[in-house]
């Protein structure tokens, strides 16, 4: 007993030294949030974890990172929620600043059902000085499956959040200033052009976050603050001029133009025409046809 009262402490130890070295690394709120969604299931097996910041003027709880089936890829949440303040678990546990470990949520009138329903919820509040900032929520399709030691060890992470968070904000780093001149902007812009990396069909946040040696949070913040846009429409932009140039190109006339769209690195017919049909305004089949119709129509003049 006491051996393996000795191991759990050793493995919490461990653990926290783990999460508070992760957080330091950490350059925006953002990434923070993202960081502990992603590092708490690896590290204490959960298979779900919401972060949920406070909106204190609407008097709302706004989901900002996740993990499990709200997070299907990179850092996109499916189906976005808003609970408000003291309504549901996390509302509660938001108005009283105090955690709370539901063994049987089937029990707990309280509990909204977010993407399916579970059984047992962990939620501890998020405090950045003495103002609530968020909630950190995970749950489970099964019963009594959080303990104690969960809950300690949630509790420990939402404080070393919390401390980074407001080290963030000293430091006026809450929001990045970006620029062109960004060096990792220039290699991705260098990525793209050169290397062509677009037509990669499983290019995404992540992978090429590794590639350029920065998170996918920064990756997402930094092509969002200069372009604009998200970084699948950069991407697509790429994508859909290269299949405009190789439309006209006699060496791909022998190709449909799904092949085309695919060779560009769209990877499905779905995401080609929805994506050149939102920057051109067209399909990739009447756009081929204009053209056609262009060129006929010079030949006829020049005849």
């Amino acid at each position: 007993m006491e051996d393996e009262t000795a191991t759990y402490a050793l493995d919490e130890i461990k653990a926290i030294s783990f999460f508070s070295t992760s957080l330091d690394t950490k350059q925006s709120i953002e990434e923070v949030l993202w960081s502990i969604t992603k590092d708490v299931v690896y590290q204490l097996g959960f298979v779900d974890c919401v972060i949920y910041t406070l909106d204190a003027e609407n008097k709302n709880l706004n989901q900002q990172a996740a993990f499990g089936e709200k997070n299907p890829t990179d850092t996109v949440i499916y189906n976005k929620i808003s609970i408000p303040l003291a309504e549901g678990i996390v509302g509660s546990v938001a108005k009283n600043r105090k955690a709370e470990l539901i063994n049987d949520t089937s029990k707990d009138v309280r509990y909204i059902v977010d993407d399916e329903n579970r059984l047992s919820e962990l939620c501890v509040p998020i405090i950045v000085g003495s103002t609530l900032f968020g909630v950190i929520d995970s749950e489970h399709p099964e019963k009594n499956f959080y303990t104690e030691r969960h809950l300690h060890l949630l509790t420990i992470i939402a404080a070393l959040c919390g401390r980074r968070i407001k080290e963030l904000g000293n430091n006026n780093s809450t929001k990045k200033v970006f620029s062109r001149s960004n060096s990792y902007f220039k290699e991705l812009e260098r990525l793209m052009q050169t290397e062509k990396i677009y037509k990669n069909p499983d290019l995404n946040l992540g992978s090429t976050g590794e590639v350029l040696g920065i998170s996918a949070c920064y990756l997402s913040s930094m092509v969002n603050t200069i372009l604009e846009k998200s970084f699948i429409d950069y991407v697509n932009e790429y994508r859909v001029a290269e299949v405009k140039r190789n439309l006209h190109d006699e060496e791909f006339g022998h190709y449909t133009i799904l092949s085309v769209g695919l060779e560009a690195g769209f990877n499905s017919k779905s995401a080609f025409y929805s994506a050149f049909k939102k920057q051109t305004g067209s399909t990739p089949s009447q756009f081929k046809e204009k053209y056609l119709s262009k060129v006929s129509s010079r030949l006829g003049q020049s005849a």
